[in-house]
């Protein structure tokens, strides 16, 4: 049994500690860390440094460079700066305020905190779209994990495997396993490869940087055309800052359970600076320089020209190590959400579940060029979903609860929890998100990637984000809070209203 406070802190007083007790559970082989329950502050294994370490390290992965080539393609040096810091700089302050807040504060696995907004049911239909999307995300890096070893091989040898769907698709599998192998022994093991390889990956970035420079001046850099010339360069920057704000977005069903491990909010907060936003908006932009330098948007083939055949190599190599870290980020937050959409499978041992859950992911692999050569389009589909359930969590969270969460009706069952809404389901929620996901499509279509009017003055992601936000807080007050659904505070009377009641006049 255990005693997590509904305040975010972990009280000393008996009958409020009794009050708030929430039984823990788990299968064979899940610790406190791989559980649905709120974690107790001495269950929680990343403290402001530790999380520091682990979010820079997943920052400056492969998906940092592949985001500053997608930038290159549409914009030069100094506007790809601009919309770095833009796009990622909004998104992921958001992203840092929900869900890694609540989550830090209770304890609780994200998507089961987010019962409180869609209903015990409706949240599992949310899971199903995140665990596939964390899936795909997954197997995105150990595609580039793949591409980064064929072409060290291909230097060592002299070879070509890297033009090798089938060789691709081979070393992806191999990282796979290798992930597995990590994953397995749980996220603690993951965090003290973070604690070695963020420093690493940051002087690698430094040291790309040089390497840029030692080819071209800063005017020749600047001076550099986009991969892709647009005759409209507005329109063109702000398909650059849209794709930054996807890319900040796209941490949303990562982080949140990554943030759950940190011992304080503050500590789930800072660290977000750091790695999501700092680091990351670092490697992008040494990313788009490449790229601009180089003439080529993909990643796995600049460090041998930048760094030659040895340290380019050596680089390759250690960029490849660093990204099983982050397909493990990402595959442990996608096994919790698979483990909140069916609870029997936590009878199932945490090495063979990981195992099964990786399973999906190489037959993803089987296609390296499905994601790999479509990553902007990628990113697009994820913000599409992400920005507005990011609003509507942001909104709920602080607006609507007050950053106050029942934990004691959280867990419960339909039917006896106040967040049951109607059976189990919360319509308020689900329509605003869908006027978000609307939203976005009628600004930036996620297939043909052509902007529709209105895009080149608010982007795509921004408004999805207010107009989820917007209708979920109108449907809430004016439906939802008035029929008592969904463990709202009623709102007070006012003073006057109160006293007419306790007139005699108003008990007659």
């Amino acid at each position: 049994m255990s005693t997590p406070d509904t305040t975010g802190g972990h009280g000393n007083d008996r009958d409020t500690e009794a009050g708030r007790r929430v039984e823990k559970g788990g299968g064979q082989g899940h610790d406190a860390a791989t559980n649905e329950q709120p974690l107790l502050r001495s269950e929680r294994i990343w403290s402001f440094r530790k999380f520091s370490g682990m979010n820079i390290t997943f920052s400056i992965a492969t998906w940092a460079f592949l985001q500053g080539g997608a930038v290159a393609a549409f914009v030069g040096a100094k506007a790809a700066i601009a919309s770095i810091v833009i796009g990622y700089g909004i998104s992921v302050l958001l992203v840092s305020l929900a869900p890694c807040i609540p989550t830090a504060k209770y304890g609780f696995e994200m998507f089961y905190g987010l019962r409180s907004i869609f209903g015990p049911r409706g949240i599992k239909v949310i899971m199903v779209v995140i665990a596939i999307e964390l899936a795909a995300w997954v197997a995105l890096l150990g595609i580039t994990v793949g591409h980064s070893a064929t072409n060290v091989a291909d230097s060592l040898t002299g070879s070509s495997w890297a033009t090798s769907s089938a060789v691709v698709t081979i070393a992806a599998l191999i990282a796979i396993v290798l992930s597995w192998v990590l994953l397995s022994k749980g996220p603690e093991r993951v965090g003290r490869v973070g604690d070695i390889a963020a420093p690493v990956l940051v002087a690698i970035t430094v040291a790309m940087l040089v390497m840029i420079f030692t080819k071209v001046s800063v005017s020749e850099l600047f001076a550099a055309e986009p991969l892709v010339p647009m005759e409209n360069k507005h329109l063109a920057f702000m398909i650059a800052v849209e794709l930054n704000i996807a890319g900040g977005f796209a941490w949303y069903p990562a982080i949140g359970n990554l943030a759950r491990l940190t011992n304080t909010p503050r500590a789930s907060f800072w660290p977000n600076m750091l790695g999501l936003f700092a680091a990351s908006s670092f490697a992008a932009i040494v990313g788009a320089f490449a790229a601009l330098t180089l003439g080529s948007d993909d990643p796995t083939v600049w460090m041998i020209p930048l760094g030659g055949a040895v340290l380019g190599i050596l680089i390759l190599a250690f960029i490849a190590f660093a990204n099983l870290t982050s397909m493990v980020t990402q595959a442990y937050s996608a096994l919790m959400v698979t483990l909140g959409i069916n609870t029997s499978i936590k009878k199932i041992p945490w090495v063979l579940l990981t195992a099964l859950f990786l399973v999906p992911v190489g037959v993803i692999c089987l296609f390296p060029g499905f994601l790999y050569d479509s990553y902007g389009r990628f990113l697009t589909w994820v913000a599409t979903l992400m920005a507005p359930l990011c609003a509507i969590q942001l909104v709920d969270f602080f607006i609507l609860r007050r950053r106050r969460i029942d934990l004691r009706q959280l867990y419960a069952d339909v039917g006896v929890s106040n967040y049951t809404y109607w059976r189990g389901w919360n319509p308020v929620a689900f329509g605003a998100l869908a006027l978000g996901v609307a939203t976005y499509v009628t600004m930036l279509h996620p297939v043909s990637y052509e902007p529709n009017p209105g895009f080149q003055y608010l982007g795509a992601s921004l408004p999805s984000f207010l107009v989820a936000g917007t209708s979920y807080l109108l449907g809430t007050v004016l439906i939802n809070r008035p029929a008592g659904r969904g463990g709202y505070r009623p709102v007070p009377e006012p003073a006057s209203a109160q006293r007419d009641s306790r007139s005699p006049a108003a008990t007659r």
